[in-house]
């Protein structure tokens, strides 16, 4: 036994193996063999919302069924199904499945599913599948391996989880040339030099590019991002009062929306279009290999500020979703993910960015008006000027900038995607704010305090007309990452939340760097 494999048991991670070389397996059994196998290689491509190629394989009824191209599953004749002959194809023939980029089947799973289907495919029919996260040893297994034998200690709830998906899966534990396991080293746990001296760095560079110092002095500017020359533009918000929420009489209206408030704003710029997949996917894609937190693998803490902020790992599948990228507005971002893209522009340009307050994105979005829309009461005239559920082209997202500004030059503010807020989603806020002297509601948002819930405003191209109401508020939820394949769920993004993206602000003042650093990382996810 190899010295990795004597460390594993005696951390007690080698829990009730079922044996999985071919040679001891004489009949598999459909729960414990055959059905981990279909649930984290299969079922994530073919299932009841996504059945590639026709082929759902949820249920025997569903597999027997067949797919675009015929049979998938013959009982007795592995030969003549697909679910088997595609999985033993060469790596390089297109009708392999899983795809290589996934991780193809091991010979001991492959000759799983041979005999299964050969001794007549038993499969109960009460039992149907469901997605489970594949487990790959070295992204999954080996990091617990090695954090274990660097400080000891139990596994935690999360740990002995993937540990529990490894073991049902086959426990494959790859070779290394010599054809020995390779035995995991004891290793430091990685440091993120994304903290308070980074964002230091950053306020400092903040503070010596930023030369408008009153409101008088704001003007609309059209800039572009440094790294990419992706343009952007930024509209001036002026200082103002407003009377925040919706009256009890408006159509729509939600108890969360009220009691009404009186609410002063200081000034700040804000993007004239949500952010679109041009100016976030150089953000979301880079070539760097990333820690679970955003950090680089291999960073150091002396790079350049715009190289050290925590930026997504490599998304599992394309993000816009076959919706268009662009000039398509980004979506299906965290709260800190978005937070995060704010840091890294602001490194770039030497601006502060950060997302908008309840307070600031209502504000701007009524523009001066105080009817339940920017252009009436009445919601019909929202044709002329935002994307919803009765006129989004394909019932999907469109182009930014397309329809009709709001008075202040605004597009998109109420519809085509709802936007994120820095705020925690609270249903009492507006009696909280109810509570507070008018100079303590001034800048005033709700940190965070927990994963769930964030505030995200305005309508999408996925809501009724009375969703995009300036007062409308939501709050997001574990179900807007329900398909997230990652254990545990990632930081950066939210799988099943097609209609969220959001817009930047750049506030007049400046803050300190401890603010800085509170606005950043707010919002960080701990599912």
């Amino acid at each position: 036994m190899s010295p990795a494999r004597t460390h594993l048991l005696a951390l007690g991670l080698l829990i009730s193996f079922p044996a999985y070389a071919a040679s001891k397996i004489e009949k598999p059994d459909f729960n414990l063999h055959v059905r981990p196998i279909l649930e984290a290689a299969c079922v994530h491509c073919h299932n009841d919302k996504s059945d590639k190629g026709g082929v759902n394989l949820t249920t025997l009824e569903n597999a027997l069924v067949g797919g675009d191209n015929g049979d998938i599953l013959i009982p007795g004749k592995p030969a003549d199904s697909p679910l088997y002959s595609t999985t033993i194809l060469p790596e390089d023939d297109d009708m392999v499945m899983p795809p290589p980029k996934e991780g193809l089947l091991t010979k001991s799973q492959t000759e799983i599913l041979r005999l299964w289907i050969e001794q007549g495919a038993h499969w109960p029919k009460e039992i149907v599948l469901s997605q489970k996260p594949r487990m790959q040893f070295a992204k999954h297994i080996q990091p617990i391996i090695e954090a274990k034998l660097a400080s000891g200690g139990p596994l935690t709830d999360e740990e002995e989880h993937l540990v529990r998906l490894w073991a049902e899966q086959g426990a494959v534990w790859p070779a290394s040339k010599d054809g020995a396991a390779p035995a995991p080293k004891p290793a430091a746990a990685p440091t993120n030099p994304d903290n308070m001296e980074l964002v230091k760095r950053i306020h400092a560079h903040i503070v010596a590019t930023s030369k408008i110092q009153s409101e008088a002095e704001m003007k609309n500017y059209d800039s572009s991002i440094p790294k990419t020359d992706v343009p952007y533009s930024m509209v001036v918000i002026k200082s103002g009062e407003f009377l925040m929420g919706s009256p009890d009489g408006e159509a729509g209206h939600k108890e969360d929306e009220g009691p009404q408030v009186k609410v002063k704003v200081k000034p700040f710029w804000m993007g004239k279009t949500e952010v679109s997949w041009n100016e976030y996917t150089p953000f979301m894609v880079t070539e760097v290999g990333r820690n679970k937190d955003g950090s680089k693998q291999n960073g150091k803490a002396d790079e350049p500020i715009t190289e050290i902020i925590s930026q997504p790992t490599t998304p599992y599948t394309e993000m816009s979703f076959g919706m268009g990228t662009d000039g398509y507005p980004a979506i299906s971002m965290t709260q800190h993910a978005a937070n995060k893209y704010c840091q890294w522009l602001s490194a770039q340009t030497g601006h502060f960015y950060r997302l908008p307050t309840e307070q600031e994105w209502e504000y701007a979005a009524r523009a001066g008006t105080s009817t339940a829309y920017y252009w009436g009461n009445d919601p019909a005239g929202a044709e002329e000027y935002e994307w919803h559920y009765d006129n989004a082209p394909s019932f999907q997202y469109a182009k930014v900038g397309e329809k009709k500004p709001n008075p202040w030059g605004l597009h998109d503010i109420l519809g085509n995607v709802c936007e994120w807020t820095l705020d925690q989603y609270t249903p009492d806020y507006y009696k909280k704010l109810k509570e507070m002297s008018p100079d303590q509601i001034v800048g005033y948002f709700v940190p965070s305090t927990s994963a769930y819930p964030h505030t995200a405003r305005g309508g999408s191209f996925d809501d009724d007309l009375d969703r995009l109401r300036a007062a409308a508020r939501r709050g997001s939820a574990p179900e807007w990452k329900q398909q997230d394949p990652q254990l545990p769920k990632s930081i950066w993004y939210h799988t099943d939340a097609k209609f969220l993206g959001f817009r930047i602000v750049r506030p007049l003042e400046i803050p300190s760097p401890e603010e800085m650093y509170k606005y950043w990382n707010n919002g960080v996810e701990k599912d």
